[in-house]
């Protein structure tokens, strides 16, 4: 089957996979994510992307970033493919690749849908069972967004700022999300959108995108999580 064409609009957020060789491990030890890290905080901020959420599983990894020029996204993602696994390799006197030829990309309209894909990704290792809630788990920017621990290679995006007043307001209201999960319709479609290159959002979203490219793409819809007030 042919590839999907990829969206690159500027400031508009995707939901980014990337997948070891083979569903292989691509982090061994604590330092490999900390290595990790720092290669993405560098390879973001010289390609001009913010990136808002992501979680660093074994084998495979989630981001919610929002590229600042058309090019932005696959610039990063390029070189990441190239800057981790040049310094993770010598670590373990390994050669080649290690990530997959091409990550899942999908973009993401703001409001609900924004939220819901930020919860679907730190919620991962939650539903993996490496954890029973996602606090627990140090790969993620869950401990950012629900508590204020600092993290620089975070720059939170509008959605989430408009959640509070100030940023205690903003993470009493984002961990009040957490207490239901997604339903098993949000799960689906995240992850049928992501994995098929389809826009996560609404009719209006798709036909807004559509004009701004001159092209038709396709769409996915996800449920409306609960409604929760900041306080």
């Amino acid at each position: 089957m042919p590839r999907q064409p990829r969206y690159f609009i500027p400031d508009l957020p995707q939901h980014v996979i990337t997948r070891g060789v083979d569903r292989q491990a691509v982090f061994f030890q604590a330092q490999d994510y900390a290595l990790y890290r720092r290669a993405l905080q560098e390879t973001a901020a010289a390609s001009e992307c913010h990136i808002h959420a992501y979680v660093l599983m074994t084998n495979h990894v989630h981001l919610l970033v929002t590229p600042l020029k058309e090019r932005s996204l696959p610039l990063m993602m390029q070189a990441m493919g190239r800057c981790y696994v040049q310094r993770l390799n010598p670590r373990y006197n390994r050669s080649g690749t290690l990530w997959e030829g091409r990550y899942k990309a999908s973009l993401v309209q703001d409001d609900r849908y924004f939220l819901a894909c930020q919860r679907y990704i730190e919620l991962n290792p939650v539903r993996a069972g490496m954890v029973d809630s996602p606090g627990q788990y140090a790969y993620s920017s869950f401990a950012f967004n629900a508590a204020g621990k600092h993290d620089a290679l975070l720059t939170p995006h509008q959605v989430y700022l408009a959640l509070g007043k100030n940023s205690r307001t903003r993470q009493k209201a984002y961990r009040s999300l957490f207490s239901d999960m997604l339903t098993d319709v949000q799960l689906s479609q995240i992850r049928k959108c992501t994995n098929a290159g389809a826009i996560i959002g609404n009719e209006r979203f798709r036909k807004q995108i559509e004009s701004m490219l001159g092209r038709s793409v396709p769409t996915g819809k996800i449920g409306r999580p609960r409604k929760t007030t900041s306080g």
